[in-house]
Formats: C-alpha cells, structure tokens, sequence
C-alpha cells in the first residue's frame, strides 16, 4: 500500500513541499499556543482552574424536565 502511495507522489512535480508546509504548520500551531498560555493572566487561570468547584452556576434542573406532561 505504502509503495503505492510513494510510487504515485515521486510522479508529482512540487511534491516534496507538502511536508514541509505541514511541519511548518504543525510548529506554528504550538509555537501560536505556548505563546497564548505564557501571556494569559494569573487571574483568568485560577478563574478557569476554579470552575468545577463553582456551585452558583446557572442550570437547567434536568430531573424537573418530564417528558410526559
């Protein structure tokens, strides 16, 4: 299967720049990301780190919900 895949990408002219477009991308993504996550405040991290604890959270109270009536 594999050699053909390859045997149909060396006929290709050009081809040999996808995989460097895509580790270019996969790197920018991460490098996009760690960028994000060291300039986020303090504040907003212990916020979202918090949030499973929050009782106060508006929600629907599903055992109220009763299909039948």
């Amino acid at each position: 299967m594999l050699r053909f895949i390859s045997g149909n990408l060396t006929t290709i002219d050009g081809v040999n720049i996808y995989p460097i477009f895509s580790l270019l991308v996969f790197v920018l993504f991460f490098v996009v990301m760690i960028y994000r996550v060291v300039r986020m405040k303090k504040n907003y991290i212990e916020e979202l780190g918090n949030l499973p604890f929050e009782d106060n959270l508006v929600t629907d109270d599903v055992h109220t919900l009763d299909p039948k009536n």
